[in-house]
């Protein structure tokens, strides 16, 4: 709804419902509580930046993100800023904390103007992608990445998390792991689905043992992921391989086994996602799915720019994917 439709709701010209919303002493008080009433009716917001962003732009990109102290969105908002101050930008970073209702009030903030573009990851609790379509139908530049909306037809830069799924699996199995365990972090993330697809084919593939039983669906609450790690490795017939869909599981496994005296990689072998500095430093040191994420960040702002600068807009990619890459380490050792 913008101030042009209202208008012609209210049967009014634009400058009279300007001038009313703005409670200019030229339209009456009788006219001002229709406007203001119809406003609230179709949920019209005012834009008080819109005249100044009609002259200039605000120089100014958002990036919102699910979390920080996870390794790989401090590398892509790296290489994010990068590219902003190549092109004179600020950057503001808005955190979610993995919650979905912060992640729409975030957007919904953001559309008042004070921003020229939009990057985003998602937070593991978002199934409703409305605030997303929202954005994008008011013309606001977005670009999602790692964690996306497939269906959302906006540009995405993601890794090949599929292929790298099915990868970490041919590894542990080559590693001469005869019974795997996958940990996902949640059914809702296109990244860990895509994961898990991966390391699904691969069992299948080789003919081991697809039970439900070895494919762990974990959260954001770290003690409660650990208890469930701990369960799954105190069995008797315990996996001798774990395929950890992020870093923070990977590295809970490796205090699980601590406490369970198992030995890594004689008892159990243990690979991750994770762009860690301190993976090879680890006792062992961490065999990784390591992914590109400062070029993913740079990327997606690469993309952005583009979409503000109104530039190449009909060859800008869907989807853009950067290849990740598996690094052997210790975890994974015969």
């Amino acid at each position: 709804m913008n101030l042009k439709q209202l208008a012609k709701e209210l049967n009014l010209s634009i400058s009279a419902v300007s001038k009313a919303l703005r409670d200019s002493h030229e339209i009456s008080a009788s006219t001002k509580l229709a406007v203001l009433a119809k406003a609230k009716e179709l949920n019209y917001q005012v834009n008080p930046f819109a005249s100044s962003l009609r002259k200039q732009k605000s120089k100014t990109i958002a990036v919102v993100v699910p979390e920080i102290d996870n390794i790989f969105f401090a590398l892509a908002i790296n290489g994010i800023e990068s590219v902003a101050q190549e092109k004179e930008y600020h950057v503001l970073i808005y955190l979610t904390h993995e919650d979905a209702q912060k992640e729409v009030s975030v957007t919904q903030l953001l559309q008042n103007g004070r921003v020229d573009g939009i990057m985003m990851s998602l937070s593991s609790q978002t199934t409703d992608f409305s605030h997303i379509q929202q954005l994008k139908e008011k013309e606001l530049p977005i670009v999602l990445f790692d964690r996306v909306a497939e269906h959302i037809n906006v540009p995405k830069v993601t890794t090949d998390d599929y292929d790298s799924g099915e990868s970490a699996t041919e590894h542990l199995i080559e590693a001469g792991c005869k019974k795997i365990a996958f940990l996902s972090i949640s059914n809702n993330l296109s990244i860990s689905n895509k994961r898990k697809s991966g390391y699904i084919d691969s069992i299948k593939k080789n003919n081991l043992p697809n039970s439900k039983n070895l494919i762990i669906e974990c959260s954001q609450d770290d003690e409660k992921n650990k208890l469930l790690i701990k369960n799954l490795l105190k069995k008797k017939n315990r996996p001798d391989g774990i395929f950890a869909s992020v870093e923070k599981l990977a590295l809970l496994c490796y205090e699980v086994c601590d406490e369970l005296n198992l030995n890594i990689p004689a008892d159990i072998k243990i690979i991750g996602f994770s762009n860690l500095h301190t993976a090879a430093l680890l006792k062992p040191s961490l065999t990784t799915i390591t992914q590109p994420a400062y070029e993913i960040g740079r990327e997606s702002a690469l993309l952005i720019f583009k979409l503000i600068e109104k530039r190449g807009n009909s060859i800008i990619p869907e989807k853009t994917v950067v290849a990740s890459s598996l690094i052997k380490r210790g975890s994974t050792k015969k």
